[in-house]
Formats: C-alpha cells, sequence, structure tokens
C-alpha cells in the first residue's frame, strides 16, 4: 500500500511493478491524485546541490527526468532550458561558485558566468549597478529546467495502471493497525479496512498527521511556501532564474505565465492560502531585476504545504514499526525529486533495505546527528 497519491507516491507503486515484478500494490488519495503539492509547485528541476548525498539523489532524479517521457510513453513536457541562479553579493559569490566546484567534483555540470554572459542567456535580467540588488555573476546548470507537474502524476498514473496498480481516490487513511510485534496489519480508510503487511506514506504536507496514526513522531514542521503567476504573455523569458539572496525565482510556462516563487510563510499552517506579504515582497525584487515585467498583472497566487525537516533534508527509509516505511520532509525540493524519489523509496520497499542514494536520508540520522543541511549552507533548500 502506497498511502499519496501525488508524483512520488504514484511514481514508487510504478517502479514497484515496473522493476520489481510486485503485482498486488494498491495507492491511497484522500483527495484527488496529483492534487496536493504535485498540482501546487512551480516545476523546476536541478540538481546542483551541495552536499555530496544531496547531489548524487538529485542527481539521480535529472538522469531519470531526461528519459521520462520516453520509459511512461506520456509527454511531462520536461524542458532543459537552464536554470540560472544569481549572485548579489561577495558572500553570494563565494557561495555559489564553492556549490559549482562541489558539483563538477561529482560530475555534475554547472558553470559561472559574469554579468553580461547571464544577461546574454536571459536577455529580460537588468544587470546595471544602480540595483539594490546588483548581479554580480551567476551559476548556471543547462540541463536544469522545468516539467508539466499534473502531467508528471498523470503519466505515472497511467503507467502504474497498465501494470496492474489499483488506484484509489477519495479513500483518506484513519488508522494505521498494528499486530502481532507491533508490525503493520492493517489500513483503515474512509471506504473500508485494508488489509497488508507493507505500508509507504508518501503523503506530503501530512505525512506527521499519517504516522501518528501508528505512534510515529517524525521531526518535521509544515509550512505554507508561496507561489504565484502572470497573466499569460507570448514566450518571452528562455530559461529558470532564481535569487537566494531575495528569494525570488521565475520561469514561464508552456501556456505563457510567468511562474513566480517566493518563500515559506514564518509560521506553521495547513492552510493552502498565500501570505500577501511574502509574496509582495518578492513581486518587488522580480520587478526591479527584470523592470520589463512591471505592468504585467498576477493571476492567481496560492500556497502549497512542505514537510521541513530540522535539517531542510528528505526522510526515506525504514521507521521503527516494522512494515512501514516513510518518504517525506522534502520541503521545497520535491518536485524536482520525483523520480530519483520514487525510484530509491520502491527499492527500499521492495527489498526492505535502503538503495544506497536513500541510506543517508535515513530517520537515524537525527539520533546520530548526521545531518545534511542544504539551507544552511546554500542560504535556501530549494
Amino acid at each position: 500500500m502506497i498511502v499519496g497519491g501525488g508524483g512520488h507516491g504514484l511514481g514508487t507503486a510504478y517502479y514497484l511493478a515496473a522493476e520489481h515484478g510486485l503485482t498486488n500494490i494498491a495507492v491511497v488519495e484522500k483527495g484527488w491524485i496529483g492534487g496536493g503539492n504535485t498540482g501546487r509547485n512551480t516545476t523546476i528541476i536541478r540538481s546542483n546541490y551541495l552536499f555530496d548525498e544531496s547531489i548524487a539523489i538529485y542527481e539521480h532524479a535529472l538522469k531519470l527526468w531526461e528519459g521520462l517521457s520516453q520509459a511512461l510513453n506520456y509527454n511531462v513536457m520536461y524542458s532543459p532550458r537552464g536554470v540560472m541562479m544569481l549572485a548579489h553579493s561577495v558572500h553570494d559569490t563565494q557561495m555559489l561558485k564553492r556549490i559549482m566546484h562541489a558539483d563538477r567534483a561529482n560530475g555534475v555540470d554547472n558553470e559561472w558566468l559574469t554579468p553580461e554572459e547571464a544577461k546574454a542567456y536571459c536577455p529580460p535580467l537588468e544587470i546595471g549597478t544602480h540595483l539594490r540588488y546588483p548581479v554580480l555573476g551567476a551559476t548556471l546548470q543547462r540541463r536544469g529546467g522545468t516539467a508539466r507537474h499534473d502531467a508528471v502524476a498523470w503519466g505515472y498514473a497511467r503507467a502504474a495502471d497498465a501494470l496492474g496498480v489499483d488506484i484509489l481516490e477519495n479513500c483518506e487513511v484513519t488508522g494505521i493497525r498494528r499486530g502481532a510485534g507491533g508490525a503493520v496489519e492493517a489500513l483503515e480508510t474512509t471506504r473500508g479496512l485494508i488489509r497488508t503487511p507493507r505500508v509507504g506514506v508518501v503523503a506530503a504536507g501530512n505525512s506527521s498527521v499519517v504516522m501518528g496514526l501508528a505512534g510515529v513522531r517524525l521531526p518535521l514542521e509544515s509550512f505554507p511556501l508561496q507561489a504565484l503567476v502572470s497573466e499569460p504573455v507570448k514566450p518571452v523569458f528562455p530559461c529558470v532564474v532564481m535569487s537566494n539572496a531575495i528569494h525570488a525565482y521565475i520561469s514561464q510556462s508552456d501556456k505563457g505565465e510567468l511562474v513566480i516563487g517566493a518563500g515559506t510563510d514564518a509560521y506553521n499552517s495547513y492552510t493552502q492560502r498565500g501570505a500577501l506579504h511574502v509574496d509582495l515582497h518578492t513581486l518587488e525584487a522580480i520587478c526591479e531585476l527584470f523592470p520589463a515585467f512591471r505592468r504585467l498583472r498576477m493571476l492567481r497566487n496560492w500556497g502549497g504545504i512542505v514537510d521541513v525537516t530540522v535539517d531542510r533534508s528528505p526522510i526515506v527509509g525504514k521507521t521503527p514499526v516494522p512494515g512501514l516505511y516513510l518518504n517525506c520532509g522534502w520541503g521545497t525540493g520535491g518536485f524536482k525529486a520525483t523520480p530519483g524519489s520514487a525510484h530509491v523509496f520502491a527499492w527500499t520497499m521492495a527489498k526492505d533495505e535502503p538503495h544506497p542514494y536513500a541510506a543517508p536520508f535515513s530517520l537515524e540520522r537525527f539520533r546520530d546527528g548526521a545531518m545534511i543541511d542544504e539551507a544552511a549552507a546554500a542560504g535556501v533548500s530549494h
């Protein structure tokens, strides 16, 4: 049983069937498939992280993204248009170059651009010295880019269904029964009891709630993550641009909307509404960096709920409860990790042992102090 019908959950079910030959698999989703964080993200894909463990799992995901449409026979609209990360200060420059060298040492592409080269790659970018946040340079991962979030969910859903996976929508988990020795025995749901010896929880934004049904406490907090889109315009923005210092990132969707990512709210919440002051701070920065967009109207804003661990890295692996597995805490990195996360989680569930890429992200690292703090290293975790 897989709890959570988003990209990670549906992908896990697909890989369990496609690569591990399991035939008795079901996905339960309290709403509709792809209706959670999978449908509320800004579609960015990249692997230019700092720590070896993060680089490995996100690069694994990126390589799967590159062939995902062919593997699923479904166009997920992966677009390797490049992800550029701006430096606005000496500290930014040193930090981004450190990440660039760490990526290269791991065989992952990343390069440094001067301000003029950054503008040549992204013409709408303003690089004048009069800016409050002047552009001193940028890193560029050319293989990074975007994909269509709902297409990823439907691609995995269709491929998993074709392999015999049952997908149960409007089926909320209300309890996790444990039998002899404390092992998982069954799921209690709004559609009845489902007996199962193995459960994988992949419920972004609600992982703590679901795991609490089995008596497991997690080092997680849930925050609304803000984003918004503009009215659609003709193709004008060729890549993805991110600024960690002012926490703003922008790309253009296939429908023509400018997709703008902001920050997380400063308080815990399960609401899926946007906090206006967070969006306004981001829009001020976007208008300064891209003055041509100042007259655009914003079409809508929203908040997705992200599970965040104390070190801003995910938890993937076994739990103290026999037969219960966990994949959560991706924070703002969940979408870009989708195929890699699903692939290593399926391995872990099928073999009852962690995949080598997932092993560093076990729950035990919080006990042992083996943190992987990308947020502290890079200033932002996505």
